[in-house]
């Protein structure tokens, strides 16, 4: 998918208001959504290690089990990382999804000790052993 100018524009914006490479939260976006910003994906194992053990309501407990929007971030996440709006979903709106995800993106940076393809591993939280080498591959198309 080709991405919309204005997505691009707003996610350099944002990555830069957090002090991260614009290029690299471009090549997030793409690794993650290929620039749809209506995508969900929801993730049965994190729910069972991560989600189900906090007794929350079904619907909550659902909606923090799945990824969202453009960056893909779990709901799980987004609440740990102080997104306390009622309803996950609005996460796929691309405003608030990729400042979000750069919040989290930017913890995950500074968790790794700035080694950005630590850090790249950490946002992928394993799933994916080439996650890493596949994102950075896509930096090079935002220069």
């Amino acid at each position: 998918m080709v991405p919309n100018t204005e997505v691009v524009l707003l996610a350099r914006s944002i990555a830069n208001r957090h002090g991260l490479d614009e290029t690299l939260v471009c090549a997030v976006v793409e690794q993650e959504s290929a620039w749809e910003t209506h995508a969900i994906r929801y993730e049965p194992g994190f729910r069972a290690r991560y989600v189900a053990p906090l007794g929350l309501p079904c619907t909550e407990e659902i909606a923090r089990s799945m990824s969202w929007g453009l960056m893909q971030v779990m709901g799980q996440v987004a609440r740990e990382h102080g997104f306390d709006g009622k309803f996950l979903s609005v996460l796929t709106e691309p405003s608030v999804g990729i400042e979000i995800g750069c919040e989290v993106l930017a913890s995950k940076i500074n968790a790794a000790g700035n080694d950005v393809w630590r850090a790249l591993e950490l946002w992928n939280g394993g799933g994916n052993p080439e996650y890493a080498s596949q994102v950075i591959a896509r930096v090079a198309r935002f220069k």
